[in-house]
């Protein structure tokens, strides 16, 4: 699973070349927004999925972080129902 998600990521970055002549770490923001939107959109499952994934871990990456729990207020921890007592 590593290497399709480093696969994707690399296909992420130079798909772009195809359409926009350019790689997407050197698109403007307006072309990589509408490039990943057609990656969301796709009409290949595969891609949307791949998409989706890649999304979903970068969302837990970031919430998971100590300072963006804080700020949401979040006060689950790991250790149980009793540490918030």
């Amino acid at each position: 699973m590593q290497r399709q998600l480093a696969l994707f990521i690399r296909a992420i970055e130079w798909l772009p070349v195809l359409r926009y002549g350019r790689p997407f770490s050197k698109l403007d923001p307006q072309r990589r927004h509408r490039f990943l939107e057609s990656l969301q959109d796709s009409p290949l499952l595969l891609i949307r999925r791949g998409f989706w994934g890649l999304r979903t871990l970068i969302l837990m990456g970031y919430y998971t972080q100590g300072p963006v729990i804080g700020t949401l207020g979040y006060r689950a921890d790991p250790r149980g129902w009793s540490v918030r007592s």
